[in-house]
This record gives structure tokens, sequence and C-alpha cells, in this order.
């Protein structure tokens, strides 16, 4: 119904992704999906721009009931329309969180490897930044290592910047895992902020569970940062939600925005709602397509990468290749750019200690253009072999 397997040409959209690098490069790199939008968000951005007037928008009470009615159905959290401020994009929502609840001097804790842009927000705001790196398992998943979160969190750190799913690895946190960390955060007086951009995007077996609906007394505690970008594939129309139940954080939060975040556009707020609203059947195939995707990619990669491995990730469209057993001299990025002409992103930008001689593949593209590239990627072990 969706035709996921014939993607439109992105080279003359003003793609980042596909423009970023010469036309004979495959690009698997950033964390966009290359299938239309739902056809429900198209009429809403067409409806739009037939009316013709593009003034400022008002500030959002139908996108926000959309955002908190989509939470309940989805994730069986009842968040209320009021809890909800809107943002143009999850990024900016992390810094905001740094600047409003950290002071210069204290500190805030992450777990790497973990998307590059985290790795940034410390130093923006002048602080310090504790790692609690995540644990790899034999079967080249990961784990959270609760010894080393525990001692990571000084007296000074004031946040901690959770990422669930979680990118790179693809971990979907298990309630267990989500409690114990929370548990440790509220213990230790350390807000929670959570970025769940790719909470819709979950493969069968694994469930997203918000971390801040265990309980009243976590989501007192946290902030919450949603988009339907990765969702619906409209990252460039710049619309976030941060999530924040508590009045005063809310508050503080508002006000720490101090003119530099404003409102969001008229065609981020269209789009949102219409898919929110419409958008789940074309999100149910979109996941199956996935699904067959990953399988697919682990299959190939099984038998004709060798010395590549990756564990099935659980959530997003993103796959943690580890190329440290292949034979690959220097970054395995450059090589399977220059010798492949496939772009994948580098591993050491998501953690230099954890991610290098790993790649992140993103595999959210038609199976022919997926299939093209760990075809040049196995040619291109075996001619260094």
């Amino acid at each position: 119904m969706y035709a996921f397997d014939r993607i439109p040409d992105r080279r003359s959209s003003d793609s980042l992704k596909w423009n970023a690098h010469p036309p004979e490069v495959l690009p698997l790199w950033v964390a966009d999906m290359d299938f239309p939008a739902p056809p429900e968000v198209q009429r809403a951005l067409q409806e739009r721009v037939a009316h013709g007037v593009f003034g400022y928008p008002k500030e959002g009470r139908e996108t926000r009931k959309a955002i908190a009615a989509w939470m309940s159905r989805r994730h069986g959290w009842e968040v209320k329309p009021e809890h909800i401020v809107l943002l143009p994009g999850v990024v900016p929502g992390l810094h905001l969180a740094a600047q409003a609840f950290a002071r210069p001097g204290e500190a805030l804790l992450v777990q790497p490897p973990v998307y590059g842009r985290f790795l940034e927000v410390a130093a923006a705001a002048g602080l310090e930044q504790r790692e609690a790196p995540l644990r790899r398992a034999a079967n080249g998943g990961y784990t959270v290592d609760f010894a080393a979160f525990e001692a990571a969190i000084s007296p000074q750190t004031r946040l901690f910047l959770l990422c669930n799913p979680q990118n790179p690895t693809g971990r979907v946190f298990t309630r267990q895992e989500l409690e114990r960390m929370a548990e440790i955060c509220l213990r230790r007086g350390v807000l929670i902020v959570s970025d769940e951009i790719h909470h819709d995007v979950v493969f069968p077996g694994h469930r997203h569970i918000p971390i801040a609906s265990l309980a009243p007394e976590v989501a007192r505690r946290s902030i919450t940062l949603v988009a339907p970008s990765k969702t619906f594939n409209v990252a460039g129309l710049q619309l976030a939600a941060a999530i924040i139940p508590d009045a005063n954080l809310r508050k503080t939060y508002r006000s720490a925005r101090r003119g530099l975040i404003g409102w969001t556009n008229v065609m981020g707020q269209a789009a949102a709602i219409a898919a929110y609203r419409y958008g789940e059947p074309w999100l149910e195939a979109v996941l199956d397509y996935l699904t067959a995707n990953r399988a697919f990619l682990r299959a190939y990669a099984a038998e004709n990468l060798p010395g590549i491995s990756l564990a099935a990730p659980e959530g997003t469209f993103l796959a943690w290749l580890d190329c440290r057993q292949s034979g690959i001299a220097g970054p395995p990025h450059k090589f399977f750019r220059r010798r492949a002409r496939v772009a994948l992103n580098d591993g050491a930008w998501f953690g230099e200690t954890e991610g290098r001689g790993f790649v992140r593949l993103n595999f959210a593209t038609s199976r022919s253009v997926l299939a093209e590239a760990l075809q040049r990627m196995s040619a291109a072990l075996q001619a260094s072999a």
C-alpha cells in the first residue's frame, strides 16, 4: 500500500543525508528514513499551504492535545496537554534543560556510547561531563552498569541525560532497568532528562516505557523529550515537545528560553496533528518493513561481512556494527566510504573510547538500496583481505 520499496529521488530535495557525499556514495548515515511521510501528513501540509497565509502561529493547543492523546493510546501514559512545552527540536530541549537546571561548575551524567549531540551539552553549559558507559555483553548487546552509574554521580551532578530507545546501540531499556536508574537518580537528587525521540520505533518482543510513567515521584523529577520526526519522517519540519508534569520544573524550563528558543513553525504543527491523529496505519506498515530490513541486515552481515558483528537492535532503525575484528586499518567509516562508496556514521562520535572501531548504519531505506550498500561493503572487505 505504501510502496516502501520505491523511494523517491532525494538528491534533488535539499536532503542532508543524500547530498553530504558525492553522488556515487550510498548514504546510510544520518537518522532519517527514505520513505515519504504518511499521506495524511502530506495532505495536511498541502491544505495548509493552500491557505496561503503563514503568520505567527498560536500557542499550539491542538498540537499538545494530539501529542497527549498519542502518548495515552500508544504508550499507556496519561499526559495532560498543559504539561507539554513545544520546542523546535529535541537537541535544543537537551541544551535548554542543562541551562535551566545546572550552573557552571556543576555536572551532568551521560551513558556512552550515546548520540553524539549528548556529548556537546555539558561543554556548552559550562558543566562537567560525568560518564557511566554502558556495558557490552557477550552477545554484542548492551546493559546498564549500575555500579558505574551510581559511582559516576558526584555531589555536583544535577542532570542525567537518558537516551531510550538508545542511540546508537538500539537498546530498549526494560522496566527493571528504568526503575533502578530512576531510584538512583531520585535518591541522589538528580533530574532525569530523557530523550525518547525513537519511542515509536520498537521491534516485536520489546516495549517502550516512558521513564516518567513509572511512578508519580519519577514524573515529578523528569523531563521527557519526544517528537514526530523519527516516527513519521518529518525531521525537517522542526517540531518536538518536552513533557514536564511538575509545574515548578515546567515554569523554570519555560523561563530558560529567554528569547533564544521561540515558537515552533506552523507547518510542523500541522504535520504533527495529522500524524498523531491519522498516521498510525502508516507507522504499523513501516515497522513491518523495518523489521524485515533488520532481519535481512543481520543475516547478510553474518554470512558476508567477516569480522563484523552486531546485535539486533530492539528499537530505532539504526544498527551498531562492531568492526574491530575485521582487519580494517583506521576508522572503519572512512574505509567504507572510500573503498565501498557507502557513508556510515563514525562510531567515535558516539564516544571516543566506547565507539572506536564501530560504525552506525541506518537501515530505514528500500531493500534494494540496503542490499546494494551491503554488497559493496562485502566486496570492499574481500578486496582488502
